[in-house]
């Protein structure tokens, strides 16, 4: 319980009781209690280390993985522990490279030299000078004769099947040039907590923070030829390194394991803790990133929040327009509340709204629509089918002006002025599709973060009902990062790509999971679709449409699940964005009983 208060205290700070109400009744759900988790679902029993036994026979002429370990004055308790960890693996091939970067402390020179004494597989080389973790892997790099390379911290902890399940990925993947795993935290006990299970490969959240991390493994030929680790990146030279060596690469080329393979070891000096134990790795964050972008020739700028980094994208001169086409029926008070909220609200000049009228006849909505139709930024399209709202937003973006069209609910109000802009600098993206925003129930919790595919049998979306203020699973909530879907409620894309996909379905998908398969078409054709926490707009969900599941809506309902189940099964089976390790009962990342990964 000790432990609990100063948790509780930061979370009473960000988001009052209401947060930690939240996070102590997920934290204390049966279904996530990691330490049984990790017992029933990730510890390997007698049986399953005769498995691991025979499948390392199998691979007897697998590659060399060489175990990176750059060395400064650790405790020789956790040394010891790093070093028996490599020793214990299933899968022989190992190399350990360490470099000790000049340890004042003896007693780690006796532990090195006793381990490469007792090994031919551990080398070591004693730096004569104190260079920082930069040049002390450098010095390690240089003692690498394997195919790949596994990067591992002084003090950390490999489980026994790490190198394995490694050697197995670059067996199935031979294409592969960077592998990762997920990752959990150890303590001076031995107990396991806080895991992440990451999504596999989503450069936006690795622009974020660095997901890749660790269990991080690189192919060696593509490290020496980005030339190594670079020196003035200390605290950030792992992601500086990825960063370098995604550039050159395919996206296929990197391969996410979604198993624990790693331990970092948590004490009070270990970035596994907090950033703030090293606060220059923010710095150098920062700077990796934007040099990154330079790289890259994007127009783009980090920035380092305490919890992650956000990159600004810079916006176009002169800026496109922004058709934002709002589709309504009646609803007056609420078209009103958006319509002005954009006006006054959105500080992105340049914008047209197109205004779906779908067979209005209240008096009051038709004389408002028809005062609104008088501004020139504003025009009203009447529509009298019966409600589709996929043709109601194609009927619309065939005659957008915008070189970006915005789709926007009726019942949106913007909160952030910076929201249009936001979105808009990351739909000019080459290789985005559509962009989705953070959008706020009326009380302040969560609406959209995001769209997850499995869960209710098709999507829901990721962090519903999070309390503002909290930053979700992982940073998740708070991140720029991409999804196989985002909402339609508002959602900014260029009209070109929507035209280029075939817009929204209008004969399979009237209502239900149009934005869905419209993204997943857009994941298709090579774009990937990216949420931002900076495009805020608060959503008074279905306040005109009502239950979607009510009686005489149900049959359409099943139809549009069954037709996208029958289009996007694989998908929806094992979303890219989301893990096998995380349940699909609920939207809160809780942990999966049992984890839907697949055992070779």
């Amino acid at each position: 319980m000790a432990t609990r208060l100063p948790q509780a205290w930061r979370v009473w700070r960000k988001a009052g009781w209401r947060g930690v109400k939240w996070e102590f009744r997920r934290k204390l759900r049966p279904g996530n209690d990691y330490a049984r988790w990790a017992r029933e679902h990730d510890t390997i029993t007698p049986e399953r280390r005769e498995a691991l036994r025979a499948r390392a026979e199998a691979l007897a002429h697998g590659p060399l993985i060489s175990v990176l370990m750059p060395c400064y004055n650790p405790d020789p308790r956790f040394l010891r522990a790093a070093i028996a960890s490599v020793q214990a693996q299933r899968y022989p091939r190992w190399q350990l490279c360490i470099a000790d970067d000049a340890s004042p402390a003896p007693e780690v020179r006796q532990v090195l030299e006793a381990c490469q004494a007792e090994d031919a597989r551990i080398q070591v080389v004693f730096r004569p000078k104190n260079g920082h973790i930069s040049a002390a892997s450098n010095s390690a790099l240089a003692l690498v004769q394997g195919e790949w390379i596994a990067l591992m911290d002084h003090d950390d902890l490999l489980p026994e099947d790490a190198l394995l399940r490694v050697a197995e990925c670059v067996r199935d993947h031979p294409e592969a040039q960077l592998v990762y795993s997920d990752e959990d935290k150890v303590d001076d006990a031995g107990q396991r907590s806080d895991p992440y299970f990451k999504p596999d490969w989503n450069l936006d959240l690795f622009r974020s923070h660095n997901m890749f991390s660790h269990l991080g493994v690189l192919r060696t030929a593509l490290v020496r030829e980005v030339g190594g680790f670079r020196q003035g990146f200390e605290g950030s030279q792992d992601w500086d390194l990825v960063l370098r060596c995604a550039e050159r690469i395919a996206p296929s080329q990197i391969v996410h394991i979604p198993r624990v393979l790693y331990h970092w070891r948590i004490h009070v000096e270990s970035t596994a803790k907090s950033m703030d134990a090293k606060p220059y790795a923010a710095v150098a964050g920062e700077r990796a990133l934007d040099e990154h972008f330079r790289r890259l020739g994007v127009q783009a700028k980090a920035e380092y929040l305490g919890y992650g980094y956000r990159v600004h994208y810079a916006l176009p001169s002169p800026l496109p327009l922004v058709s934002l086409i709002i589709p309504t029926r009646n609803a007056v008070e609420l078209v009103r509340q958006c319509i002005t909220s954009i006006q006054k609200r959105t500080d992105y000049p340049h914008w047209e709204i197109i205004l779906v009228d779908n067979g209005s006849a209240d008096p009051a909505a038709l004389a408002y629509f028809q005062q609104i139709a008088q501004q020139p930024s504003i025009r009203v399209l009447r529509d009298d089918r019966p409600f589709n709202y996929s043709a109601l937003n194609n009927q619309a973006v065939a005659i957008a002006r915008g070189e970006l069209v915005g789709l926007v609910n009726n019942d949106i109000e913007v909160m952030s002025p910076g929201w249009l802009g936001e979105m808009v600098s990351l739909a000019l993206q080459p290789d985005v599709g559509a962009v989705g925003a953070r959008l706020w129930y009326p009380d302040m919790t969560l609406q959209h973060g995001g769209v997850i595919l499995g869960p209710g049998g098709v999507a829901v979306h990721a962090h519903k009902a999070l309390p503002r203020g909290l930053h979700g699973y992982a940073g998740r909530a708070a991140l720029i990062q991409s999804f196989s879907a985002v909402t339609a409620a508002c959602l900014v894309v260029r009209k070109s790509l929507y035209q280029q996909v075939g817009g929204l379905d209008e004969q399979n998908l009237s209502v239900a999971f149009n934005d869905v398969d419209f993204c997943l078409r857009l994941r298709e054709a090579g774009y990937r679709n990216v949420w931002t926490p900076y495009a805020e707009l608060l959503h008074h969900e279905s306040a005109t449409r009502g239950e979607d599941v009510a009686p005489e809506k149900r049959a359409r309902f099943e139809r549009e699940i069954a037709f996208m189940q029958k289009r996007w099964g694989a998908l929806i089976d094992h979303d890219p964005a989301y893990n096998p390790n995380l349940t699909v009962g609920a939207e809160d990342f809780s942990l999966a009983w049992p984890p839907r990964r697949k055992t070779p």
